[in-house]
């Protein structure tokens, strides 16, 4: 069966490389829409009525959607919505981070997330984020990256080490980078300054975090195997991406939208956050552009469903005892949908009815993860969106090793299987 998307393993490279920071991954994914036909719209700003393929941005997350060709359902038409985040676990800049120790000069670092610490070490480390600068008396934002290795966080000695035993990491003491020797800080900041081109007494605050400079890469004697950072959840983005451009090739009975989400990572809580209002927010006002009231909303709603995309565990060779034996997840195996009995995911028979028919109409296996009943089992947005918005939502994803590494695995063929079942999800009913 042909694919469904343009997706495929190298082009998820080139996406990751493109993204290190959430806010780079709303560029990137903002670039790739323009060039196809879409249009961004603030949200400050009077919207139009007329169909068409819009997107807007708040700060970094992104939703993007298209009323184009929707068959004749009126306001209340549905919507299909493909929803993911996009932030990765890392280390971030603290508000104050110049510091000296044993006569190195310091960058002050803090885990974001659950960043599973010990991989960020011996690592050359970039730095991408945003500031915040004044411009007169307003302030504009300004993307900064640099892809130079400016910082590492050295590893202890194993010689230093107690019986030589692995290290416990300390996130307060034990993560600040060098970036270079001396006894007198140097200003972090006034460098990022003169990196973006500003003058540094004009940056008035910051989202600064730090990004593993190997590039992305395809790997294994087949080739066979996705090597890169930000898998999770950046695999999701480029495969909802790839989804909703093909989605909207082909207009049907339901507005397709893509909603990606900032802080996923550190509980959704925030003004871009999953818990915040932007997906609900979006979803009436494209109601009431169709010249429907609050009623249609309602309707539209009830007849729509989300499908919550993020990374899932792969079983581990290493490791299987840590699965659920009676659910293998194989790489290269298909997308993944992920069910909870505690809710964690927010899969119930009905979603994962969707999902399965998605994936069959893309011509594509399915399979079914559940977490091990004795350890704790992550979450996403899935829950979240369900109670916020009360849309039937089903938690789906491609399976990875080392998740919430540094650096993560997944399978090369598993990129444009996922994208075609999120794109085959958008599109009911084809």
């Amino acid at each position: 069966m042909p694919s469904m998307t343009q997706a495929d393993a190298q082009g998820l490279c080139s996406f990751v490389d493109a993204s290190p920071s959430p806010f780079h991954v709303c560029a990137t994914v903002a670039a790739e829409l323009t060039e196809s036909g879409f249009t961004e719209l603030r949200e400050t700003d009077a919207w139009p009525s007329a169909p068409g393929r819009y997107y807007l941005i708040r700060g970094g997350s992104l939703i993007a959607w298209s009323t184009e060709g929707v068959a004749d359902g009126g306001p209340a038409s549905p919507f299909r919505i493909v929803g993911g985040h996009t932030d990765s676990p890392n280390l971030r800049v603290k508000q104050h981070p110049d510091l000296v120790s044993a006569g190195w000069q310091l960058v002050g670092l803090e885990p974001y997330g659950g960043a599973w610490l010990n991989s960020w070490l011996d690592r050359d480390l970039g730095i991408s984020g945003r500031l915040s600068v004044r411009a007169g008396d307003a302030v504009e934002e300004v993307l900064v990256r640099v892809d130079r290795p400016i910082l590492r966080v050295p590893q202890l000695a194993i010689h230093l080490s107690e019986e030589r035993k692995g290290v416990q990491l300390d996130p307060q003491r034990h993560v600040n980078a060098v970036w270079g020797t001396g006894t007198e800080p140097r200003s972090f900041i006034g460098y990022l300054a003169g990196e973006a081109g500003v003058a540094a007494d004009a940056v008035l605050g910051w989202e600064l975090m730090t990004h593993d400079l190997a590039s992305s890469t395809v790997v294994g004697q087949d080739a066979s195997l996705v090597s890169a950072p930000r898998l999770d959840n950046q695999g999701t983005c480029y495969a909802g991406l790839q989804a909703l451009l093909a989605a909207v090739a082909e207009p049907g009975e339901s507005t397709p939208v893509l909603a990606l989400f900032d802080h996923e990572e550190v509980g959704s809580m925030s003004d871009r956050g999953a818990f915040s209002d932007l997906l609900n927010s979006v979803l009436e006002r494209i109601v009431l552009l169709r010249g429907g009231g609050r009623e249609d909303f309602m309707r539209a709603m009830s007849g729509s469903v989300c499908a919550s995309g993020d990374m899932a565990h792969a079983t581990h060779p290493n490791y299987p005892d840590q699965h659920e034996p009676a659910h293998r997840i194989e790489i290269n195996g298909g997308p993944v949908l992920k069910v909870n009995q505690n809710l964690r995911y927010a899969s119930d028979a009905a979603g994962a009815a969707e999902f399965a028919l998605a994936c069959d109409r893309a011509g594509v296996p399915m399979q079914r993860y559940v977490h091990r009943a004795d350890l704790p089992c992550g979450t996403t947005i899935g829950p979240i969106t369900a109670s916020r918005t009360g849309l039937s939502t089903v938690d789906v994803g491609a399976p990875q090793l080392a998740m919430h590494s540094a650096r993560e695995l997944m399978g090369a063929r598993d990129v444009g299987m996922y994208a075609d079942a999120l794109a085959a999800f958008l599109t009911p009913g084809r």
